[in-house]
Formats: C-alpha cells, sequence, structure tokens
C-alpha cells in the first residue's frame, strides 16, 4: 500500500526526502505550523492512511523543513481503541520511512504515575510496557518480524533531548511508559498495581509505532505531554476534554523543545 501512497504523494512532491518524521499526538497538532514551505495532504487523499476520530489530530501529513532538517510530519495517529487494530499505523510509517526518514520522534498526551511530575510536566520515555500484549507485527511473515526491542527508545537522542532541554531550563524526567487500550482511563486499582511495577508514565498510544519503527529501521525517540496524575492520585476528573484543556502547558514546552532540536528558534 506504501508504495501507493508514495505515488501520491509524488504527484504533489516530486523528489522530496525527510530526514526525521514526526508523529504529533493529542493537543500537539499545531506544531505543523512551524513546518517551513509545506506540502499539505488530507490523510483522506493518501491510500492506507485513516483519519482518527479523535479531537485534537487534524489528519494530514505535512511535508517540508524545521530548521535544519528536512521533515515529515503526522499530524494525528490512529489509536488502538479506535477499531482495535494495533497495526492501523502501518502505512503511514512505512510512507515516512519510504520518503527517507531515518529518525521518528513521537508525541503523547499521558498521565503521571511520578508524584514529581504535575500535569504541564515532560516524561521523556527510557522503555515501555506492552501491557495490550498487541501486535502491529501479527501476521506479517518472515524473520524481520521478530523484531529486537532492547534500546528501542535510542540513547543518543536521549541525550540530545536531555541536552537541549536542560539549555531551554525545561524540566525533563526520563520514565517508563506502559499502554494500555483505553478508551476509558485507568481505575485507581490499575494505577497503585503499574506504580508497583515501576510504571512512570500511562497512555493509550505510541508503542505500536514504535514497534513499526523499530520493524522499519528507524531510530526513536517519544515524549509524554502530562495531563493529568493517575486515577487515584488527584481529586481530577478524567475525560478527553480534560486532557486538551491540560495540553497547553506542556505543548508550549514540548514545542520549544521540539524546534530546538531541530534547530530552530525556540
Amino acid at each position: 500500500m506504501s508504495a501507493a501512497t508514495l505515488k501520491t504523494i509524488a504527484r504533489k512532491a516530486k523528489g522530496f526526502r525527510a530526514e526525521i518524521g514526526l508523529v504529533l499526538g493529542s493537543g500537539m497538532g499545531e506544531f505543523a505550523a512551524h513546518v517551513a514551505d509545506p506540502i499539505v495532504f488530507p490523510y483522506a487523499d493518501l491510500p492506507g492512511f485513516e483519519q482518527s476520530g479523535v479531537s485534537g489530530h487534524a489528519g494530514r501529513l505535512v511535508l517540508g523543513r524545521i530548521g535544519r532538517k528536512s521533515v515529515a510530519v503526522l499530524q494525528g495517529r490512529i489509536h488502538y481503541y479506535e477499531r482495535g487494530d494495533a497495526g492501523a499505523m502501518k502505512v503511514p510509517l512505512e510512507t515516512l520511512h519510504g520518503l527517507g526518514c531515518e529518525t521518528l520522534l513521537l508525541t503523547n498526551a499521558a498521565g503521571s504515575l511520578m508524584p514529581s511530575v504535575k500535569p504541564g510536566g515532560l516524561i521523556l520515555i527510557k522503555d515501555h510496557v506492552n501491557y495490550v500484549q498487541e501486535s502491529p507485527l501479527f501476521g506479517l511473515t518472515g524473520n524481520q518480524r521478530f523484531v529486537d526491542m532492547v534500546g528501542a527508545y535510542d540513547a543518543g537522542l536521549r541525550k540530545a533531548f536531555k541536552t537541549q532541554a536542560a539549555k531551554l531550563k525545561i524540566p525533563l524526567k526520563e520514565g517508563v511508559y506502559a499502554w494500555l487500550a483505553g478508551p476509558q482511563f485507568e481505575t485507581p486499582a490499575e494505577i497503585k498495581g503499574l506504580r508497583r511495577f515501576g510504571i512512570d508514565a500511562v497512555g493509550m498510544s505510541t508503542v505500536p509505532d514504535v514497534i513499526l519503527a523499530r520493524y522499519f529501521g528507524m531510530k526513536v525517540a517519544a515524549i509524554s505531554a502530562v495531563t493529568n496524575m493517575g486515577a487515584g492520585m488527584s481529586r481530577e476528573s478524567l475525560s478527553h476534554e480534560h486532557t486538551m484543556q491540560q495540553m497547553k502547558t506542556a505543548s508550549d514546552k514540548l514545542t520549544r523543545l521540539l524546534l530546538g532540536l531541530l534547530g530552530a528558534r525556540p
């Protein structure tokens, strides 16, 4: 399917090659406005791309430059809970790889299980736990599907993020991210158990994308924008509307961090 998608892209962006791919999670869609000389493709125009049914995910592929880097930006993602398919992002990520992306940067909205990281903060993901135990590689054949997930979150990229965060004086702690299916939020009992297992952040995305990126041979870094504390850790009433409201502070920090990393003016 990606071959057909790449042909469609080539009609409008002939010869375009991207160095870095970005997946913008909930509340981060406006980051695409920083792309210079943008070439925009609605997902509806690209074979194999599906429009997310979640608010805050515009559903566009944006090609262009940010700072010193050529980029391909996915303005929104499909989530597992939308139709129970862990491989829903296979064609979009295969397309980024086909456009030349060797590095993938992912963002998401997440709940913090670290008392020291409140809503509005950021967590740099250093590893994950796939509690759903679904894989976007189910049904594939060949030895390539047996992907080594050790070091999935590239140490060099994490160091670069931490260096940039220190330069911008943005607090950035590393943590382990847990993927749960959603769309319901976790119960206080689930959060209590996750904390005992060493989980620092919890969300409903990203892990399938990371598995696919590693399958395609891309280096990966991912950052969670904290929109709430885990259930039972505060008196917040959790909802998607609450998530989007709380994204403002975190998204401002994350935008500055990503721009600095890409060599643009934060």
